[in-house]
């Protein structure tokens, strides 16, 4: 198999370079599910299943990655050592300085500087008419900035409410349109959670009421998307999918345009974006590794004519604007 960086060849214009003018690659992992930065301490972590992704076998684990993405810790949560329980993290969120994770029928929570345990939230499907009780499934967690987290359930199509003040959980919605969702993020601009399907490949939009509207599925003629597992967005209100089973990540720009700007990835998996810096972060669960990668400003930030420079990709600040001229006093 070749090297992890190797495989972003087919990466478009959009992804230029990762911190310090190099993408940046971690290796190691064991089935790495999720990759998130930390806005206010500015490090990364990434969720390793290692494992079967649906058994308790307490062996999961969290790598932590300096500001600059270098290797801090490979194992900084670990499931079965220091008192922590951590089966098969996969999608995380972070809220000031804790960790979430979504860890089968359990959201648990970190402490982002000592990995010591802080909360473990159990959660129970809604009530079926199947004979046979379901299973939670938590696969992705997203926060609002209203005081509020929002779990994925995957196999019981629902979407969870967690109030953070009190710590109870309500079924925000529990709909087959989702068919499968699998991950979650809340709309920086709207504020609507944005749910992409595992099994059909299609995009929702779910209000914090829970109405559920489709915004982009495949059509008769068309099959674009596969098995959908992760969704964030950038600074401008750029959505960004990524497709495990088809290798690409997907942009839709805010004029509902679909751009493909990486394939042949393998496996990638529940992405995030860093708006800070306006880095890509993609974990690649078959390949055991994730990688960082700069993204480009829209098109339409500089004419054609005018170069770009490191700071149109976020590594340098950019330059100040000219001081407006004075009238010209007669």
């Amino acid at each position: 198999m070749s090297h992890p960086a190797t495989w972003l060849i087919g990466i478009m214009s959009l992804v230029f370079a990762g911190p310090l003018n190099a993408q940046i690659t971690v290796t190691d992992l064991q089935s790495p599910y999720s990759f998130v930065n930390d806005p206010l301490e500015k490090n990364y972590f990434i969720s390793s299943v290692n494992g079967d992704a649906e058994t308790a076998d307490n062996n999961g684990f969290i790598t932590k990655l300096n500001p600059n993405g270098k290797l801090l810790n490979l194992k900084f949560i670990q499931g079965g050592k220091d008192d922590v329980t951590l089966h098969a993290p996969k999608g995380m969120a972070l809220v000031e300085h804790v960790l979430y994770v979504a860890d089968l029928d359990t959201l648990r929570s970190f402490d982002t500087t000592t990995g010591k345990p802080v909360m473990a939230l159990r959660i129970r499907p809604p009530a079926a008419s199947q004979s046979e009780p379901l299973l939670t499934s938590l696969s992705d967690v997203t926060f609002d900035g209203k005081g509020h987290l929002y779990c994925s359930d995957q196999k019981a199509n629902t979407i969870y409410r967690v109030d953070l003040a009190t710590q109870t959980v309500s079924v925000l919605v529990t709909d087959r349109s989702l068919a499968g969702p699998s991950g979650l993020a809340v709309h920086p601009k709207s504020g609507q959670i944005i749910a992409v399907s595992w099994e059909k490949g299609k995009i929702s939009e779910v209000s914090p009421e829970g109405v559920v509207t489709e915004l982009f599925s495949n059509g008769f003629f068309s099959n674009r998307f596969q098995n959908l597992r992760g969704v964030d967005f950038d600074r401008w209100g750029n959505m960004y999918v990524s497709d495990f089973t088809t290798g690409k990540v997907w942009r839709m720009s805010w004029d509902k345009r679909f751009q493909v700007i990486a394939e042949f990835l393998p496996s990638p998996g529940d992405l995030s974006i860093d708006r800070a810096n306006n880095l890509i972060l993609v974990p690649y669960e078959q390949a055991h590794a994730a990688e960082m990668n700069g993204l480009e400003t829209p098109s339409s930030a500089k004419s054609k004519q005018e170069k770009r420079t490191l700071a149109d990709y976020g590594f340098i600040p950019p330059p100040p604007k000219p001081a407006p001229e004075e009238p010209i006093k007669k």
